[in-house]
């Protein structure tokens, strides 16, 4: 038994449940980001100079094999790069730039905080604390700010 409460009191940590949040949430918001670099950016690249796939466009050979050469894979690998930064400089100005400007202006005061917990929210707290410690369990932190 005192495994299960260990793994019991690991896993109603805060902490861990934000981080399974964040990975869902992360998992999910990728889906939106690579059809942003697919939908617009990567149209607008190849546009602009040319078809955003090089997979197999710049090889430098090592042996040939029958047909087949076998060799370094420069363009994939300058792909990949690409793409990271593509994927990147599009995470950064369509998320976290108005995120940071949001929470900017909150600090200053230019956008009105979250609302304070309601008396029922604060009473369901004491209740569940009470409980707590009646049962000499622990419970999870609500977070009230």
């Amino acid at each position: 038994m005192k495994i299960v409460n260990g793994f019991k009191d690991f896993i109603l940590r805060g902490n861990v449940i934000d981080l399974a949040v964040a990975v869902v949430i992360g998992a999910a918001f990728s889906g939106i980001i690579n059809k942003v670099v697919e939908g617009l950016i990567n149209p607008i690249i190849a546009a602009i100079g040319g078809a955003p796939n090089l997979d197999g466009a710049w090889v430098i050979p090592l042996r040939k094999i029958g047909a087949d050469t076998i060799g370094i894979q420069v363009g994939t690998i300058v792909g990949a790069v690409l793409n990271f930064l593509i994927i990147a400089a599009a995470t950064y100005f369509i998320i976290v730039l108005p995120v940071n400007r949001l929470l900017a202006m909150r600090k200053r005061g230019q956008v009105a905080e979250p609302k304070a917990p309601t008396e029922d929210v604060l009473l369901l707290t004491e209740i569940r604390d009470l409980l707590a410690r009646q049962t000499g369990g622990t419970t999870p932190t609500l977070d009230t700010k």
